[in-house]
């Protein structure tokens, strides 16, 4: 981005929402928009107008809106990190996928980029981590459930040489 916009949360959920829209349905409407965040189309029309006024979206009164090249990036960067920390919620952490979706919903306007990136590492190193295949993540699994590590499973699994994949 050339220069810092500074977007409150509620902003970047309509940018994000502009996005999904756009590609569900090529174009975003403001009943659409105050439809997918549960709020009041006149709620949304004083948004749709400041998000014109920074640049973001092109919008006017009963039309259709679309974002512009800085505001379509800017619902990437969002979108991006919900879907990663959605990811990490459900397939790590294995929460409900409703519930990692509401809560990815939050937590990606607070995360920072250098943060973001862990968690992909983490998530990619998971994937291709060798021991994968003695299931690390049904071991966690198994903990959530009963709140007891698995210590046959455990030993077994340090106790076998594996080798790292090229």
């Amino acid at each position: 981005m050339s220069e810092q916009i500074n977007l409150s949360e509620s902003m970047e959920n309509y940018l994000e929402t502009i996005l999904n829209l756009e590609k569900t349905n090529k174009v975003a409407r403001a009943k659409d928009i105050a439809d997918e965040l549960n709020l009041q189309r006149g709620t949304v029309s004083g948004a749709l107008k400041a998000l014109k006024e920074k640049g973001l979206i092109n919008y006017s009164p009963y039309s259709f809106i679309t974002l512009t090249s800085e505001g379509k990036k800017i619902a990437e960067i969002v979108h991006r990190r919900h879907l990663v920390l959605n990811d990490f919620l459900r397939n790590v952490l294995q929460i409900e996928a409703e519930k990692a979706d509401k809560a990815a919903c939050r937590m990606e306007h607070a995360v920072d980029e250098d943060t973001l990136a862990r968690f992909v590492a983490f998530l990619e190193y998971v994937n291709a981590c060798p021991r994968k295949e003695d299931s690390l993540l049904d071991s966690f699994s198994h903990y959530l459930k009963t709140n007891r590590l698995d210590f046959k499973k455990c030993d077994s699994c340090i106790k076998q040489p594996k080798s790292i994949p090229e």
